[in-house]
């Protein structure tokens, strides 16, 4: 069983497909990277659009045997004799001898009016997805943790007009700013009350201060939250990730197959590792179906070995009853 059909999930269930495995995929249609035009920096598929990437995914996993339906897993629970059961939205149940859960993340965005509407558009995050299309445009970076100065030096790679809004962010050390300084990024201080829109194209930065500072894009740090409460009846939780000692948000630990504490129940993709990009989360569905799959083989060859030797003892009984004195 595969829950989630983004890049991760269908990538695990065609590994699985391909290898005589019985696959159902639950997948609630909501894909993370939906708001985004395109998919970049995944090798011969570069600037596909995402439901064009996932639309070709499903026909080659069902080309293989796999099935996949659309409903939103609500719960799960391990029966008595180790398989698990899956509850969906609407009280439909489902069975499986193993899990792997591929459910991703969601993208909680600072509380500033405007964003969600651009977001995945001119509001972003990562530089490797959409630095190429605002290359040597006016940047904007809203502080709101203290990876701030990071991301506005990181996205001085693409463009040489960044701007640091420090909005609720910690002020920068004087290390900081004398990297900030040296690289030409602007420190704006106050509160950033909304963006502006113009022509559809984001086209400021509104301040407390009633100033409007032109900016074409806006880079934000959204807290990465893993989708994996239905995990809690298996005894799952999502627990804190850090990158350099700050919390970004929440994944449920695996390890580098992507099997969990839980017996049975392997993550891949965002919701194991927030920072995987597409072709990460592809690469980690592949990982983790071939773990899963090595898993079944063992259990399917020690209850092999279990019936051969009974079957052996059951010969050899025979045989010693056909060779006892009066026997026939």
């Amino acid at each position: 069983m595969v829950v989630g059909g983004g890049a991760a999930g269908l990538s695990g269930a065609l590994a699985l497909s391909r290898a005589r495995r019985s696959v159902l995929v639950i997948d609630s249609g909501r894909p993370r990277n939906a708001p985004a035009g395109h998919v970049h920096s995944y090798l011969t598929q570069e600037g596909v659009a995402p439901s064009q990437l996932l639309a070709t995914g499903r026909a080659e996993v069902g080309r293989y045997g796999g099935e996949l339906v659309r409903g939103n897993v609500a719960g799960a629970e391990r029966l008595a004799d180790g398989r698990f059961r899956l509850v969906l939205d609407g009280g439909a149940t489902v069975e499986a001898d193993r899990l792997l859960v591929t459910t991703g993340l969601v993208d909680e965005l600072p509380q500033v009016p405007g964003l969600v509407e651009r977001w995945g558009r001119e509001v972003l995050h990562c530089p490797y997805c959409h630095g190429w299309e605002v290359r040597d445009q006016a940047i904007g970076i809203l502080a709101t943790g203290p990876l701030a100065v990071h991301q506005a030096l990181m996205w001085r790679q693409w463009s040489d007009d960044v701007t640091l809004f420090l909005h609720t962010g910690p002020e920068p050390s004087d290390e900081e700013y004398e990297q900030l300084a040296a690289r030409g990024i602007a420190v704006v201080d106050g509160r950033v009350t909304s963006v502006q829109v113009t022509d559809d194209r984001l086209s400021g930065v509104a301040l407390e201060s009633g100033k409007v500072i032109a900016r074409q894009a806006l880079v934000v740090a959204p807290r990465f939250t893993a989708r994996a409460a239905f995990l809690a009846g298996l005894g799952l939780e999502a627990s804190e990730q850090e990158v350099n000692g700050v919390v970004i948000g929440s994944h449920v630990a695996a390890d580098p197959t992507g099997a969990t504490a839980v017996p049975g129940v392997w993550v891949a993709g965002n919701v194991a590792n927030v920072t995987d990009q597409v072709i990460g989360a592809a690469a980690a569905g592949v990982r983790a179906a071939g773990a899963l799959n090595a898993d079944l083989i063992a259990e399917e060859t020690r209850r092999a070995v279990e019936r051969y030797r009974r079957d052996g003892l059951a010969r050899a009984g025979a045989e010693r009853g056909r060779g006892a004195p009066g026997a026939g």
